[in-house]
């Protein structure tokens, strides 16, 4: 999924400035030397990267480590540029699967991407994952958290409101009046920001497709089902109700993902469908004491029929032409260790991709691992979709649905498509 703009202490950079690593947690843009690496990632997991690029100075006294930062949508143009001119650092954040222009699904082909298929660690990839970190039977990153979506709510607005944790579709219908009469917004909602709009969708697509048709996208690629004539249709149509219940903040194309976060994190909302890796930005905002937990998002009046969407995070790759490439490859391996992972999956607020009996997972993730145990999570819908052009026609759609522009007919016939390109 392409993500995502979540830190509000983020460096902002151009593209210029992005190249010259303008953000920085080193003092030597120079890569050239045998202790000397650029890596970059998107804003939104700056706090994980830092905090693994620190460790691994410490394991390797004396190297040099500049980092640069950008959020999602500048990042992936960046990169792009920067891999195409050769610029582009020894290690970069990049996407797990396809649909985006970072994924490696679209960087790998070109040759831009290092092999990692006879690192040691590949083999530790849980299988749920792995297809998504290879390409042609490669792997080509290191995948370092498994991420969810969810409803992640503030527990004493939801106390002040006198609501409860919905468990059906019906339920969260009276959620939201009930919150929206004690003044409250029941789930924050910031569709100015483009990522934002498919978060409601993902919520509700895997219980209202994948519950029963778990081999739709097997279904999609052959060419025997589409957008237009499945459960999406039904996915939409709730997210439609939900605004037309009063369940969003007040005018969610005209509110940003940083406000929709403060709303939630100040008690002015009750809860926020949003990725898990926002729960640390949360904690930031909130007063101190306040405390967040996460429920899955009913999409049928059948509690058991519920699916969450959990799938491959935060992910690195290796340049192909990294200026350092042994100080690189060492740091890619160091990423894929349980000490890396920890570090990471706590600093972003997810867990680690690949298990490990070291991490205490915070309370609040506790329904995603209960559903990923059970078997009850469903790859992020983008990671398997066959060009970036999909999530493009998805996030343009939500925002013309919101404003009156088009109806879920519509839109799923542009994203159906956009599916058919090449």
């Amino acid at each position: 999924m392409s993500k995502i703009n979540r830190l509000t202490a983020v460096c902002a950079v151009s593209a210029v400035a992005l190249s010259a690593a303008a953000c920085s947690s080193g003092t030597n843009a120079n890569s050239g030397g045998s202790k000397s690496l650029r890596v970059s990632a998107v804003a939104t997991d700056r706090a994980g990267t830092e905090a693994v690029i620190k460790a691994f100075k410490q394991h390797n006294p004396g190297v040099d480590i500049t980092a640069s930062y950008a959020d999602t949508d500048q990042y992936q143009g960046t990169l792009r540029t920067q891999l195409s001119s050769g610029t582009a650092p020894d290690v970069f954040f990049a996407w797990p699967g396809n649909g985006n222009p970072g994924a490696i699904e679209v960087l790998a082909p070109t040759g831009y991407l290092a092999d990692l298929s006879g690192r040691p660690w590949t083999a530790q990839i849980p299988s749920g994952i792995k297809p998504v970190t290879q390409v042609g039977g490669k792997t080509y990153v290191v995948p370092l958290t498994f991420v969810g979506i969810g409803a992640l709510y503030n527990k004493k607005a939801l106390d002040e409101a006198g609501a409860k944790i919905p468990t059906t579709w019906t339920e969260t219908l009276a959620f939201c009046d009930t919150a929206k009469a004690k003044g409250k917004v029941a789930f924050a909602l910031g569709n100015q920001t483009d990522w934002v709009t498919q978060l409601v969708d993902y919520a509700l697509v895997p219980t209202t497709v994948y519950a029963t048709t778990p081999d739709f996208d097997q279904k999609m690629k052959a060419g025997s089902a589409t957008f237009a004539g499945s459960g999406w249709k039904t996915a939409m149509d709730k997210y439609l109700e939900m605004d037309k219940r009063g369940c969003f903040s007040k005018d969610p194309l005209g509110t940003s993902f940083e406000s929709s976060v403060s709303q939630l994190a100040k008690g002015k909302a009750v809860a926020a469908i949003q990725v898990t890796s926002t729960l640390n930005q949360l904690k930031s905002e909130a007063p101190q004491g306040t405390q967040f937990g996460m429920f899955p998002v009913p999409a049928t009046d059948n509690a058991s029929d519920t699916r969450m969407p959990g799938a491959a995070g935060g992910a690195f790759a290796l340049n192909a032409k990294a200026r350092n490439k042994d100080l690189a490859s060492k740091f890619i391996d160091f990423l894929a260790t349980p000490e890396a992972m920890n570090l990471y999956a706590s600093a972003t607020g997810n867990l680690p991709s690949i298990p490990n009996a070291q991490f205490t997972a915070d309370p609040a993730l506790q329904p995603l691992i209960d559903f990923q145990k059970a078997g009850k999570t469903v790859p992020f819908m983008d990671q398997l979709w066959p060009n970036p052009k999909v999530q493009q026609a998805h996030f343009t759609g939500v925002q013309d649905l919101f404003a009156g522009k088009a109806d879920p007919a519509k839109v799923l016939k542009q994203m159906d498509e956009a599916y058919a390109q090449k």
